[in-house]
């Protein structure tokens, strides 16, 4: 019994020490991308910021690029669990544009609008940074077949559901690069849906005037 509280406590340590080491190599890494560009940072500048191996770094971020979107991965993390903290009462369309809302203004930190600058900027970023919004379509439609229920029909609406909303924020990012939002990110983000929905309501009018 004292054996397996002793190995389970230093499973715990091994886990948090890792959490840390990576913690560390993301901050170090973000740091000089921000001060001197991601072009002209190398990973040897990271890991000596770091005070970590290389063979350390690549046991967490197979290039630097992963480091950057490991930023976006806990972005679709913290949407999820704001999904599913939502009542259950809520329709799919509320439950999506509060928590989308939730995220977007809890992610408007100094160091967070600062990267979405430096993916913009970046050709390298630029172009993988379109990769996020099929992963995060394919997460959002799990969330929110796990809150209405399994069944073909559920995750078809779910799906398409998924897909517009994504492509809402994918059209609010663009018009975020041609000009960035001078109110806080919550009001833009609720501007965004807003024209979503009533956009939404104007083609369903137009399908019923052609029938």
């Amino acid at each position: 019994m004292a054996e397996s509280k002793q190995t389970s406590t230093a499973e715990g340590r091994r886990e948090r020490k890792r959490r840390q080491t990576r913690e560390r190599i993301e901050q170090a890494a973000m740091t000089l991308f921000l001060e001197r560009g991601f072009d002209a940072t190398t990973i040897e500048d990271i890991t000596d910021s770091a005070d970590v191996s290389k063979r350390s770094f690549f046991d967490y971020f197979p290039s630097k690029e992963e480091v950057v979107f490991a930023w976006q991965d806990s972005f679709a993390d913290r949407l999820m669990a704001a999904i599913a903290a939502r009542p259950k009462n809520e329709s799919p369309l509320k439950v999506v544009e509060e928590a989308i809302v939730e995220t977007v203004a809890a992610s408007a930190d100094e160091r967070g609008l600062a990267l979405g600058e430096l993916i913009r900027r970046t050709p390298v970023l630029k172009a993988r940074d379109q990769m996020k919004y099929a992963k995060l379509e394919q997460k959002l439609t799990e969330a929110l077949v796990a809150r209405g229920g399994e069944g073909k029909a559920v995750r078809a609406r779910m799906r398409l559901l998924s897909a517009i909303v994504i492509g809402a924020l994918r059209v609010g990012g663009e018009r975020w690069q041609e000009r960035p939002p001078e109110g806080p990110l919550e009001a833009f983000a609720r501007e965004l849906f807003a024209d979503l929905w009533k956009m939404l309501a104007d083609f369903g009018d137009q399908a019923k005037n052609q029938r």
